[in-house]
């Protein structure tokens, strides 16, 4: 596999520009096939909810961003629920996606919202998407109420990548900063690094935070350091 992004492209400074969320930017693959397949006919989940389980950087804020453009959806971080905001939220026939479930066991009041959302959506017909990192489980939840109906939730998982689309997704978060890489340059780190997209997103970020400290373009010795640097770290 080659990459033919060009050397003699400069590096930008804009280092804001968001990443792309629409469908169309989606990258299609073994790993997420049937977390899309769910996601593409709502009308077959059990009660309209469903819960999307995936690591970090595996794709699940992507998939809910477009599910929540074509199907009208509100969408609000588990962190940030309130109890006298789900009454707004479950619109009669409506959606809404609440993202990083996972911390909702860790945020005042986010576990009473999410219990008063669950109980207003069905009745109203109004589609629920949750994503989360882990199975609810381990999202240390009080509320014995809202352990169960986690538990008993329908859940689609998003699978490790394979090294096609690591290095697909390695692309895009290039392009996304717009940020030139040398030819040959994902192929070698698609060889030497771990299958772990959320790895990718923080690689590239060092990356592209030190090719503009030296105002130079990135080279493989930069990822090289970076790359050992952050599998250290993580170790």
């Amino acid at each position: 596999m080659t990459t033919g992004f060009p050397l003699s492209r400069q590096l930008t400074l804009d280092l804001t520009t968001p990443p792309a969320h629409a469908r169309a930017d989606f990258l299609p693959a073994p790993a997420n096939h049937a977390a899309l397949a769910a996601l593409e006919r709502p009308q077959d989940w059990p009660q309209g909810r469903m819960l999307l389980i995936g690591p970090e950087g595996s794709g699940k804020s992507h998939l809910a961003a477009f599910w929540a453009a074509e199907n009208g959806a509100r969408r609000i971080t588990a962190a940030a629920l309130r109890p006298d905001g789900a009454d707004l939220l479950a619109a009669e026939g409506g959606a809404v996606v609440v993202e990083d479930a996972d911390h909702a066991g860790f945020a005042a009041g986010a576990e009473q919202a999410l219990f008063h959302l669950w109980n207003l959506c069905g009745p109203r017909e109004c589609l629920l998407l949750l994503t989360a990192r882990t199975p609810p489980r381990d999202w240390g939840l009080v509320l014995p109420d809202l352990r169960s109906r986690m538990d008993a939730m329908p859940q689609v998982r998003l699978g490790p990548p394979d090294e096609a689309l690591l290095a697909a997704v390695l692309v895009k978060l290039f392009a996304d900063r717009q940020l030139a890489v040398p030819s040959g340059l994902i192929d070698w780190l698609v060889l030497h690094m771990d299958r772990d997209l959320g790895l990718a997103r923080r690689l590239v970020a060092a990356m592209d935070l030190a090719a503009m400290a030296r105002q130079g373009p990135v080279t493989r010795r930069i990822a090289a350091d970076l790359l050992d640097k952050l599998t250290e770290a993580d170790a």
